[in-house]
């Protein structure tokens, strides 16, 4: 399914019952948390190993990271981004911080005993 058939689905389903008017940015941002409060509550207790979860329990799970994309998507909707532009943003920031870690430890260590090897 393409972004914006998905999109226009997912704003059809909220504005047909009338959801648009909770859907603030703050209250989106809590429903992730919850949904994602949910999906860590699936795991309490268990294995980390995926083998360990029943099919019931991985399909839990599915649901629950649907919930989350769900909110995400409307989030992404009412700030007018694409998810693929944030997801952009979001490597060239990682990048660009590990980047400056790496720098600042080779400055760091470059005055003691210990040396990280330029690449």
């Amino acid at each position: 399914m393409e972004y914006n058939q998905l999109i226009n689905e997912l704003t059809d389903f909220r504005n047909s019952r009338g959801w648009n008017k909770y859907h603030t940015l703050p209250a989106l941002a809590r429903a992730v948390g919850i949904e994602a409060g949910e999906l860590n509550e699936l795991f309490l207790w268990q294995m980390d190993d995926k083998d360990q979860f029943s099919e019931k329990q991985l399909h839990d799970m599915e649901l629950e990271l649907a919930d989350i994309l769900t909110y995400c998507y409307y989030m992404c909707d009412k700030l007018g981004v694409k998810r693929m532009t944030l997801f952009r943003k979001s490597l060239i920031s990682t990048k660009s911080v590990i980047g400056n870690l790496i720098k600042s430890s080779r400055k760091v260590l470059a005055y003691g005993r210990f040396r990280i090897p330029n690449h």
